[in-house]
């Protein structure tokens, strides 16, 4: 498999969310770091579950699988973000909208070039 950039900004990304959990649980909360490293990691498992597609259809479907992960992933930095003593690394917040951009301009792109 060719790593392209969403596939190594995503691996990345999910290395660093499983540090910042830890952050999380060393502060006990246990609930949010889960749900943030649950829905982080799951966009780089959809981001290389979508380089085995059977069809291009199918890659839009789990890309679309990926931003939604995002998304969620997005929500939770976001609330730790406002919570005074998290200290959400700003690397992270930059990192998710970035990839953020990168799969819906992927996701558009594949649309396009379906016919």
């Amino acid at each position: 498999m060719q790593e392209g950039p969403i596939v190594k900004k995503s691996l990345a990304f999910s290395i660093d969310t499983i540090k910042y959990s830890r952050v999380l649980i060393r502060k006990k909360e246990f609930d949010i770091a889960e749900q943030l490293k649950r829905s982080a990691t799951s966009i780089g498992a959809s981001v290389f579950e979508a380089q085995y597609a059977e069809s291009k259809l199918d890659f839009i479907h789990k890309m679309k699988i990926a931003s939604k992960e995002a998304s969620e992933t997005f929500y939770w930095l976001s609330i730790c973000e406002r919570i005074p003593d998290f200290e959400v690394p700003q690397k992270m917040l930059i990192d998710i909208k970035e990839i953020l951009a990168i799969l819906s301009a992927i996701i558009i792109t594949t649309k396009k070039n379906l016919t």
